[in-house]
């Protein structure tokens, strides 16, 4: 006889909350989407693996607070206002349970910004200390590409679960080749747009930059990380290195009597 209790309604085999789609493929027999779920995790956990939507708003909203309100009311204000949104920005990111480490260093990241702005007495000087970001990118992948060891692989496949030797499968390393030149190409992009605004005293389209290029990093760092699951998956072993240190010897025949 069986003892075992029939599945809960609206629930899933081991006990979870069924969501609406989920019935509603139940209900008309359809069955359960595989492959395009597990892409969908696989990206949303790589972008967790970056702050998330949160995180990321948290990430930008000193940035905003310190332009808006120095548009509205001045250098002064802007400073207290980004003080403030700083604060609850890192508040925020420690009550989400991330690292400590990087929460801790957006706020001092916002603070030397802060006092090189009020040093300067300029507005668009608050964005001189993290101009330095696109220009280490550029050199860190220049020098990536002429050791031949591509600066995505370096970032992004110790989170992939791929194999250690990844330089010797050649769908991971046309993957990482291909993201870093992408990533190249952003760095550049971001550093030329970046001197450009500071050049014309434009605060509001450093800030712009500046938001949408953190976004844009961890985008292309989260699709780079799904695409290195899927290869390291899909690439089969590196062929083993036939090696014959010593000759071998020659057969022994025995005559025939």
């Amino acid at each position: 006889m069986d003892t075992t209790d029939p599945p809960t309604a609206g629930r899933a085999p081991d006990g979870t909350a069924r969501s609406p789609s989920s019935r509603a493929r139940e209900a008309l027999g359809l069955p359960e989407p595989t492959g395009g779920s597990t892409a969908r995790a696989a990206g949303r956990r790589a972008l967790e693996r970056v702050g998330g939507p949160v995180g990321l708003a948290a990430a930008a909203a000193p940035t905003v607070a310190f332009v808006v309100a120095d548009a509205a009311a001045g250098l002064g204000p802007a400073l207290l206002a980004l003080g403030a949104t700083a604060v609850a920005a890192c508040t925020v990111r420690l009550a989400r349970r991330e690292p400590p480490g990087a929460a801790v260093a957006g706020l001092l990241v916002a603070a030397v910004c802060a006092a090189v702005a009020a040093l300067v007495g300029e507005a668009r000087a608050f964005f001189l200390p993290t101009m330095v970001l696109p220009v280490v990118f550029v050199a860190a992948y220049a020098v990536s590409f002429a050791v031949r060891r591509p600066l995505a692989g370096l970032m992004v496949h110790p989170f992939s679960g791929g194999p250690r030797d990844w330089g010797e499968h050649r769908e991971l390393r046309r993957l990482y080749t291909a993201s870093s030149v992408v990533g190249l190409a952003l760095a550049a992009t971001n550093l030329v747009v970046r001197v450009a605004a500071y050049r014309a005293d434009e605060p509001a389209v450093l800030a712009a930059v500046q938001v949408g290029a953190t976004t844009l990093f961890a985008l292309h760092y989260a699709v780079t990380l799904v695409l290195a699951r899927r290869a390291a998956g899909a690439s089969p072993a590196a062929p083993a290195r036939l090696t014959a240190p010593h000759p071998l010897p020659a057969p022994v025949t025995t005559p025939v009597r």
